[in-house]
């Protein structure tokens, strides 16, 4: 017979296991292939203010410029920051010679004399835009057709969107194909999310919003690391939809060295979010209520669950349970399954994350080499 203590782990494990799968079968049998609930006009242009922050992006801002450049959306609607975080390779001097190079764009360079954070940046150039809509997009990234910007500022031609993400796709060496599989995941739970109402996680590599509601929640908030979906949140329990839209995806880099430490940075700053959302969940619209319920429970909680499951089980283990060793038996030997694998090291990304946000936040990291092609 099966006793209590053992019982209590297999219960943790099935709800560890159990929420988030059958989380992704809602989503995607009820939500994914249902038509949105927008009126969409694909002819909409509004004028845009596009913001690069920048910190020793020397390898890669020129070819960003170019991906904007080459967007089929009219010029005299485009508007270009980039605003640098004291670089000490150059990157300034290569953002002022594209410049002269392309006078047919409006491009404002910034230049700031101490790296902050990204977010501070993105507040520093917030007082330079005229756009109706800001895109926020990574120096490093790159959108994968010319009518992505113009895919994806055609949502706001609904009043009720206030906020746009992308979906992604990995791109690079080693680590990309795992990458991929997490990714696969996630895309279905962004867009399905968005059907229902919205998305409470946003892509650095394209993020647009409103400038009126960034201007009213008084800029990006400065002491959290996923300053982009926090705002895209915050701007969701205001009423308004925050969506991944399905028809603008974005390449991805995966860093060709510390993709490990990568991942823990992105999951510190993703815990940082939910963290402080908690405290707004009442004031959530009854239909994106659930979704953050949901995300906050599964950044939050449920990997410790697994933690908890596999101590008890050790434990038990150790003092003989056979029932405990078949079960760990069971869960190494699943890591041959790669789902299985690249879920358990996201859980374990999670818990370390959470661990370490003790202590930092990682608000401005150290620079990491990606490869993106």
């Amino acid at each position: 017979m099966v006793d209590a203590l053992t019982m209590l782990a297999l219960a943790f494990v099935l709800i560890h296991f159990g929420f988030p799968l059958l989380y992704y079968l809602y989503l995607r049998s009820r939500w994914l292939n249902r038509s949105w609930d927008l009126v969409r006009d694909p002819s909409y242009r509004p004028r845009v203010t596009i913001v690069v922050p920048t910190y020793n992006e020397a390898n890669l801002i020129r070819r960003k410029l170019d991906d904007i450049a080459s967007q089929d959306y009219p010029r005299e609607l485009v508007e270009i920051i980039v605003v640098d975080s004291a670089s000490t390779d150059g990157t300034p001097s290569i953002v002022r010679g594209w410049m002269e190079s392309h006078r047919d764009f409006k491009v404002i360079l910034v230049e700031e004399g101490v790296r902050r954070g990204k977010a501070f940046s993105l507040n520093n150039a917030l007082r330079f835009t005229s756009g109706e809509v800001v895109v926020v997009t990574d120096a490093d990234s790159l959108w994968i057709s010319r009518d992505t910007l113009a895919n994806a500022l055609s949502w706001f031609s609904d009043s009720r969107v206030g906020a746009v993400t992308c979906l992604k796709t990995p791109v690079g060496d080693g680590f990309a194909s795992v990458e991929k599989g997490y990714r696969d995941f996630y895309n279905v739970v962004r867009l399905g999310e968005s059907k229902k109402h919205s998305t409470p996680v946003f892509h650095g590599e394209l993020a647009a919003f409103r400038r009126d509601l960034l201007v009213r929640l008084g800029g990006f908030p400065t002491d959290i690391g996923a300053d982009d979906s926090h705002t895209a949140t915050l701007i969701a329990l205001r009423g308004y939809r925050a969506i991944a839209a399905d028809n603008a995806t974005c390449i991805e880099p995966v860093p060709a060295k510390g993709y490990h430490m990568w991942r823990i940075r992105r999951a510190q700053h993703l815990i940082q979010h939910f963290t402080k959302t908690l405290r707004l969940l009442p004031k959530a619209p009854k239909e994106f209520k659930p979704i953050l319920l949901a995300e906050t429970w599964l950044h939050l909680a449920n990997p410790w669950l697994l933690l908890l499951a596999a101590a008890i089980l050790l434990y038990k283990a150790l003092t003989g349970s056979p029932t405990a060793i078949a079960l760990l038996i069971a869960g190494i030997a699943l890591l041959l399954f790669k789902p299985y694998r690249t879920w358990i090291t996201t859980q374990i990304y999670l818990i370390t994350a959470s661990i370490r946000n003790i202590w930092t936040k990682e608000i401005a990291w150290r620079k990491q080499e990606k490869a993106c092609q």
